[in-house]
């Protein structure tokens, strides 16, 4: 199944981060940090409230994921994909004395060309909700065979180099009053996942709505209200190099 994803993620995942040393992160186990492009900080604003910290100097990313995990070895959970730009995460009301890592990771990769989807008014009819729902269904539906590029081909981040793998023929399908189907042919050859990204009527940026897995190239979504108009593209990508890990362990609840 796909990840729904929703800016609100974050905060609906309790559970994380503090005080080893007050304001200050560290490699896990205690080992000094190998450099990495970008580095990361995480300080306690509160017993168990933290905001993670680092320096926009990647260029060419198309966004980053912050993850967390409450063991050094994971597995790590993505808990946003962030756009570029952004410098700073918080994470609130987490569980009390409990360790959690952080880690940063950038993705890269080329966007199909965006289209607009305009929703019928209301809702969905019973009918239409009890029908067969198989459009939904994340799918890899074969056709024409054609040319592969790959995203990493002389180094992720390259617009030029990653332009011929970016997907085309992306279409919707209207199915309901708040249904759209989507297909698009998929072109890149060695891509991690894709992402279906959403920049609903006022907005100013894209953000994603759906993780989907490689090699889709037909899935359904259902809409918010707030996405009766909005403009939609597909992505895909491929992660690039992890940042350091932010280590701390939160401290006793402070609610009486």
């Amino acid at each position: 199944m796909p990840l729904r994803l929703r800016a609100t993620t974050a905060a609906a995942l309790s559970a994380f981060i503090a005080l080893t040393s007050a304001g200050c992160s560290s490699a896990p186990d205690g080992t000094e940090e190998p450099e990495t492009a970008v580095r990361l900080a995480a300080t306690l604003d509160s017993p168990i409230d933290v905001t993670l910290r680092w320096k926009d100097d990647e260029p060419g990313i198309a966004g980053r994921t912050v993850e967390f995990a409450t063991e050094k070895t994971g597995p790590y959970t993505v808990l946003e994909f962030m756009p570029p730009g952004r410098t700073t995460y918080r994470h609130p009301d987490l569980m009390p004395q409990t360790p959690f890592y952080y880690r940063l990771r950038p993705y890269f990769g080329p966007a199909s060309a965006p289209v607009e989807v305009s929703l019928p008014p209301g809702e969905p009819s019973e009918g239409e909700l009890t029908d067969n729902q198989e459009w939904m269904t994340p799918r890899t539906v074969k056709g024409p065979k054609v040319r592969t590029a790959l995203l990493t081909a002389r180094g992720a981040g390259s617009a030029e180099a990653n332009a011929a793998a970016a997907p085309t023929d992306f279409r919707p399908t209207v199915m309901h009053a708040t249904g759209i189907k989507f297909t698009w042919t998929d072109r890149a050859a060695d891509e991690d996942g894709q992402l279906l990204e959403v920049r609903q009527a006022g907005s100013k940026g894209y953000r994603p709505v759906a993780l989907l897995d490689p090699d889709i190239n037909s899935f359904g979504l259902i809409t918010l209200p707030e996405e009766k108009r909005a403009s939609y593209r597909v992505r895909a990508f491929v992660y690039g190099e992890q940042s350091n890990v932010a280590h701390l362990t939160t401290g006793s609840d402070p609610t009486p």
